[in-house]
């Protein structure tokens, strides 16, 4: 199974968008370098009710890394950036 095939099975289907213009217009709250942070950070906005997707501009490598932003609605900039910026992560 290739990193690729491991990304769409684990979790939400089709979870990382690359390339995609559907998101051109969403709002990046975090600008993350690894597939499992940005998966980490997207919970944490689910948990909270915040529509979130993880996009990348270039497909990742083979280790689950490069470019890559969660984003919201723009409408959902403002509540997710404070619920986020709000997180005790120590």
């Amino acid at each position: 199974m290739g990193l690729f095939d491991r990304l769409r099975g684990s979790g939400r289907a089709g979870e990382l968008h690359v390339g995609d213009p559907r998101f051109d217009g969403w709002e990046v709250v975090r600008e993350l370098e690894d597939i499992e942070s940005a998966r980490s950070w997207r919970a944490h906005l689910d948990e909270a009710g915040i529509e979130a997707v993880i996009t990348s501009d270039h497909p990742l490598d083979r280790f689950g890394r490069g470019d890559i932003y969660l984003q919201v609605p723009p409408e959902s900039w403002s509540d997710a950036e404070e619920f986020l910026s709000n997180l005790d992560l120590d």
